[in-house]
Parts: structure tokens; C-alpha cells; sequence
């Protein structure tokens, strides 16, 4: 992330694809990272901060009922 941005830590359950988890799991084995559900909850912030999370959850056409 080029600049840091002020923010607060969330606890949600969210769906990823099997593989998404096995190449996350398989490059924390390759980091010797033990605490691979830190990793995980590290690159979900990365790629909402890096995709612009925020003016997505502004939009309000982006809301399904």
C-alpha cells in the first residue's frame, strides 16, 4: 500500500474460493508464517484498500436487496 490510511479492525466471516485459501496457506509455508488466518485477514484489508473499497461502499447502486 503506497500511503497509510487511518483504520479500524472489522471481524467478519467472509467466503473465498478453496483455492484462494490453499495458495494463501501454501505461501505462508514459503514465508514460515504460522498464523495463517492473520495472513489471510492481511491480504483481504491489502486488496480492499489497494481496490478502493471505500468509494464502492459509497455507491449505493453497488447494495443488492
Amino acid at each position: 500500500m503506497s500511503e497509510k490510511k487511518n483504520t479500524i479492525l472489522v471481524r467478519a466471516n467472509v467466503e473465498i474460493t478453496p483455492d484462494s485459501l490453499e495458495a494463501i496457506v501454501a505461501n505462508a509455508k514459503k514465508l514460515s508464517r504460522k498464523d495463517t488466518a492473520d495472513l489471510v485477514a492481511e491480504m483481504i484489508s491489502y486488496f480492499l484498500l489497494e481496490n478502493d473499497f471505500e468509494a464502492y461502499v459509497k455507491n449505493s447502486d453497488n447494495y443488492k436487496s
